[in-house]
C-alpha cells in the first residue's frame, strides 16, 4: 500500500453539481452526492453512490485489478438494450483508508458513458398534467372520467351485407 504525497496526489472533492451518465443516450446514473478523485496527472474520475445508479443494468465480472494507492477494484458489464460493455464500471469495496470517501462507489469509463454536469435543463425535462392523466382512467364507477374518443373507424352499415366474393379455397375439403 503506497500512501498518496506530493510526488503521487490523491485528492476527494464533492462535484459542485449534479451529474448524470448516460449510456447509449439512456440516463444510468444520476446524482447530486457524486465525488470526484483527482490523481496525479491522470483525467478526474465521477464515483456515484451505488443507489443513485441503475444497478439492473449492471452484471459484476471476475476482473479484479490492485492499485497501491486505493486498493483491490472489481469490475461490471454494462448490458442494456442489447448493448454490451465489458468491464467498462469500477468500484472499490474496501479500498486503502486515504481514499475510503469512495467505498462502494461505481465509477464509469468515460469513453463509455457520456457526463452532463449542472442542473437538467428545462428542455430536458417532461411536465405531465396529472389531471389529464387522471381523466383517462376508471373512477371506479366503470367509466372514464373524461368524455369518449372519438371513433376512428367508421361504424358499419348494419343493413349491407358483405358476401365472400373470393374463397380460393372452396371446395377442398379445408374449413
Amino acid at each position: 500500500m503506497k500512501i498518496p504525497d506530493e510526488t503521487h496526489p490523491i485528492t476527494i472533492t464533492p462535484a459542485p453539481n449534479a451529474v448524470r451518465a448516460l449510456f447509449e443516450g439512456h440516463e444510468i446514473a444520476d446524482s447530486d452526492d457524486v465525488l470526484v478523485l483527482r490523481e496525479a496527472s491522470y483525467p478526474p474520475v465521477f464515483y456515484f453512490p451505488r443507489d443513485h445508479v441503475r444497478m439492473a443494468f449492471l452484471r459484476r465480472t471476475d476482473k479484479v485489478t490492485h492499485c497501491p494507492y486505493k486498493g483491490d477494484a472489481s469490475y461490471f458489464t454494462i448490458y442494456r438494450d442489447g448493448h454490451l460493455i465489458e468491464n467498462a464500471v469500477w468500484s472499490y469495496e474496501t479500498p486503502f483508508p486515504a481514499v475510503e470517501s469512495i467505498a462502494g462507489r461505481v465509477a464509469f469509463y468515460p469513453e463509455h458513458v457520456e457526463f452532463q454536469l449542472g442542473d437538467r435543463a428545462t428542455t430536458e425535462t417532461t411536465t405531465v398534467d396529472v389531471d389529464e392523466v387522471v381523466l383517462h382512467t376508471d373512477s371506479g364507477s366503470g367509466r372514464s372520467q373524461a368524455e369518449p374518443w372519438p371513433p376512428n373507424v367508421e361504424t358499419p352499415d348494419p343493413d349491407h351485407v358483405e358476401r365472400d366474393v373470393d374463397r380460393p379455397y372452396r371446395d377442398t375439403g379445408s374449413l
